[in-house]
């Protein structure tokens, strides 16, 4: 015992050493590091939980664990934490947990404690039905611990894997990932990215210069804009990293905190009376809102926003494939799904991209419990080489699927355009829509008009003045709701002032729906 270390021998001298231990979990490799990433405009691994979670609510685990390797001088260096803090909390009040990297320590490389303290975590959010937050930031495999390090990231995907469809798993990318670091986020049901900052890449950038001659920076292979824009990875960006984690808790308070679970609901004032004794002056715009001209277009968040509480829309992934819009909303308190063609863009056309991007918000929603209200514009699939080549046959086959599959409560609004092909995979009775309503604008058809009248009439349509004629007695006669609603294809066919309150009414009823699942392992999605 010396006159600046305690005595061993006492209850109070154990207690001051374990003061002493714990104090240096703040700061693991010394406050120079802090400092510097305070003068770097950031937070450190632990204030990032503490800025996520309620105030006061963080329990840390395996704060004191240490690396155990010996070679190539590592025994040398062996902080606390091991690089990355872990523990549980609360978000809005509902447990959850949760795992920090510190990119201090090592780099934030992964090695076999560091791994080890994810793995724990994850089994512990599983076995107690919570949800997961991990935020992300490391160089890929610590080196020096060798092959130890691969099964590592073996075992954290597989605990993802096997935690998919359980709880919700939320990544929160605060800064460089590269290598196996980079797949971990993909696992997770919703990504957020900080701008300028965090980048997910597999290949580091000086090897993607050497091999192919192009200059590569970590940005640019991957940065938060390549995937929210390009990739489709990012469902949402921030500035910084307390923004991303803010908005990680607005995500968290539309999702349940597991699959057998309900997800919190606001205390909305509930619709009382008939649907016709409700209606708004936000709700009558809605009546006005859709072009008189076919050519005229408008924002489909504009219906979203009218019938959501508070016109409150969280959209995700906004800058991809933005023909179709995807994200959470709230009806009657309630959190909902919505997907809805956007006619801004590409005319609301589905395209590749766009229908796996539905597909993934679908199955999202489904393995949480979340209605999927579908607004419907579409005059069908993207016409182009391009997109038969880009596997729209494909893609477009797994839109089709995830909503089949899909065993939640699920309501169709058609506005205008329900076309073709799209018609079939954008929420129709046949493919398991529960509800479905259309607005006396819709235009439900096997194709648009010139289509119809050249495979209906041949040679009568090569006349151009004759064509015009067959082209308008057909939009008059078939391109409406009217016949789709006489065989049961449309439930009713509604004023548009009438949706927020039909959506109330038909979401009541849907909370009792109960889907027997069929005897099997599981389908085949269309990958």
């Amino acid at each position: 015992m010396t006159a600046s270390s305690p005595d061993l021998t006492t209850t109070a001298g154990k207690l001051a050493d374990l003061r002493g231990r714990l104090a240096e979990t703040e700061a693991p490799v010394g406050t120079d590091a802090v400092e510097a990433t305070h003068a770097a405009g950031d937070r450190t691994a632990r204030e990032r939980i503490v800025h996520l979670l309620d105030e006061g609510s963080f329990v840390e685990t395996d704060a004191l664990a240490r690396h155990r390797s010996t070679e190539f001088g590592l025994d040398a260096t062996r902080p606390v934490t091991d690089g990355v803090v872990t523990g549980f909390g609360t978000v809005g009040g509902r447990k959850v947990c949760v795992f920090s990297q510190d990119a201090t320590v090592f780099e934030g490389g992964l090695g076999e404690v560091h791994g080890e303290k994810i793995i724990k975590i994850y089994d512990l959010a599983t076995k107690t039905g919570v949800p997961i937050i991990g935020i992300h930031e490391g160089a890929g495999a610590r080196v020096a611990e060798g092959v130890v390090t691969l099964a590592m990231y073996s075992k954290i995907f597989a605990r993802a894997t096997a935690a998919s469809g359980l709880i919700p798993q939320v990544a929160v990318v605060v800064g460089e990932n590269a290598g196996l670091h980079a797949l971990a986020p993909a696992f997770a049901d919703l990504v957020v990215m900080v701008d300028d900052r965090s980048s997910l890449h597999l290949a580091a950038p000086d090897v993607v210069t050497a091999v192919t001659g192009t200059p590569a920076t970590a940005g640019s292979l991957g940065g938060a804009q390549v995937h929210a824009t390009t990739s489709g990875t990012a469902h949402a960006t921030a500035a910084t990293d307390a923004e991303a984690l803010t908005l990680t808790r607005e995500l968290l308070a539309y999702l349940p905190v597991n699959n057998r679970a309900e997800a919190p609901r606001t205390d909305a004032e509930p619709m009382s009376g008939a649907v016709t004794e409700n209606i708004t002056d936000t709700d009558l715009e809605l009546d006005s809102l859709i072009p008189d001209s076919a050519a005229g277009t408008y924002d489909i968040r504009e219906v979203v926003t009218r019938v959501a509480d508070d016109g409150e829309f969280l959209e995700l992934q906004p800058g991809y494939a933005a023909n179709i819009v995807t994200g959470f909303a709230r009806v009657e308190g309630r959190s909902i799904g919505v997907v809805a063609n956007q006619p801004t863009e590409l005319a609301g056309c589905l395209d590749a991209v766009a229908s796996e991007k539905a597909a993934r918000f679908i199955r999202t929603c489904d393995a949480f419990n979340l209605p999927v209200v579908e607004f419907v514009d579409t005059p069908g699939f993207l016409p182009g080489e391009d997109q038969e080549h880009g596997g729209v046959v494909r893609r477009g086959a797994k839109l089709a699927y995830a909503y089949a599959e899909a065993s939640v409560g699920k309501i169709t609004v058609i506005t205008r355009k329900a076309i073709g092909p799209a018609y079939v995979v954008m929420g129709s009775k046949d493919m398991g829509a529960d509800l479905v309503y259309a607005w006396p604008t819709a235009e439900i058809a096997v194709t648009e008009a010139p289509a119809a009248v050249r495979a209906i009439h041949g040679e009568k349509a090569a006349d151009p003045e004759k064509a015009a004629q067959l082209e308008a007695e057909y939009a008059e006669s078939h391109i409406n709701p009217y016949l789709a609603a006489e065989r049961g294809l449309v439930d009713a066919v509604i004023p548009p002032s009438q949706t927020r309150g039909q959506l109330v009414e038909g979401l009541r009823l849907l909370d009792r729906k109960v889907v027997a699942a069929p005897a099997k392992k599981h389908g085949n999605i269309p990958l």
